[in-house]
């Protein structure tokens, strides 16, 4: 897997004597190819602190780890995953749509996440098109000592509330997706069966990642390349988005933010792998699976 070229923190899963899961955070450092232990760590209350993007904070005391983590979702328990829909002007094109003059958002539901290396399932009773759809995610993170949260926040103060960035794949029931708009139905339930959102392994803290208006985002299916964009296409940037959403709904630390795929989405099936990549963030990747019937 190509690793972050930044500092990054991550979550993992670890094993006591007796068989017990437990989550730490991890650093990877990438002066010196290591990953570090930084200890079990409670994600939500550090990033409503600030500690999930200070570099000190994340080196103090992390210890170097032995062998490869196995990596769990970055955040476990986010209030909501917000997503941008059609931010991408040659994405909405290659469905006969235009960009919209207010951003499209929707929702996915906290049971779709899957960490790197989980399998994508698709559900036995759907046959018809399932596709893959890259974005940059976006953690929020931000001090907030009396847990109220943030509304009504100014573009240009919007960024004081992200943590760090990641990598999202927004899996979706394509036709269910065109089926339900058809009959003017929200697209909450094609984006939203269990593991349609892989996500992760890294976060890059946002001050380790300033260029984050001009980085590439790639992904395969298998050997064959299907998506390639930057993010200085997104039609609505971070800033713009941040202020959008906040006029709708309390931002929390912890909040993940979908910015939004390119153009080249398609079908995946059984026994594919996909892979993500973007820019200096490192790669996701995830196999491909057929649920089993049920009964």
């Amino acid at each position: 897997m190509t690793k972050p070229e930044r500092l990054a923190w991550f979550q993992y899963h670890v094993q006591d004597d007796r068989g017990q899961q437990g989550r730490r955070l991890g650093v990877y450092d990438p002066q010196r190819g290591q990953y570090l232990d930084r200890g079990p760590v409670d994600e939500l209350q550090a990033l409503a602190c600030g500690q999930l993007n200070d570099r000190a904070w994340l080196l103090d005391g992390a210890k170097p780890m032995a062998g490869e983590p196995k990596f769990d979702i970055p955040v476990a328990h986010p209030s909501k995953i917000l997503c941008l829909g059609k931010n991408y002007a040659a994405h909405a094109h290659e469905f006969g749509a235009e960009v919209h003059e207010e951003p499209i958002f929707f929702t996915k539901f906290a049971d779709t996440m899957i960490p790197h290396g989980a399998p994508i399932v698709l559900p036995h009773w759907i046959h018809e098109r399932i596709d893959h759809e890259i974005d940059l995610g976006v953690i929020l993170g931000f001090d907030d000592p009396d847990g109220r949260g943030r509304k009504y926040v100014a573009a240009d103060s919007a960024m004081d509330l992200v943590a760090g960035y990641t990598i999202i794949n927004d899996v979706t029931a394509r036709k269910m997706q065109g089926d339900d708009r058809d009959i003017k139905h929200p697209w909450l339930r094609s984006k939203s069966f269990d593991t349609f959102c892989p996500i992760g392994p890294w976060v890059i803290p946002k001050d380790e990642l300033p260029e984050v208006n001009d980085i590439t985002i790639r992904l395969h299916v298998n050997d064959e390349q299907r998506q390639e964009s930057s993010t200085k296409l997104m039609v609505t940037d971070i800033p713009q988005a941040i202020e959008f959403l906040s006029k709708h709904t309390t931002l929390r630390p912890g909040d993940i933010l979908a910015t939004g795929t390119p153009e080249g989405v398609g079908p995946i099936q059984a026994g594919d792998t996909v892979t993500c990549f973007v820019e200096c963030v490192g790669t996701l990747q995830n196999p491909v699976v057929r649920e089993e019937p049920q009964g």
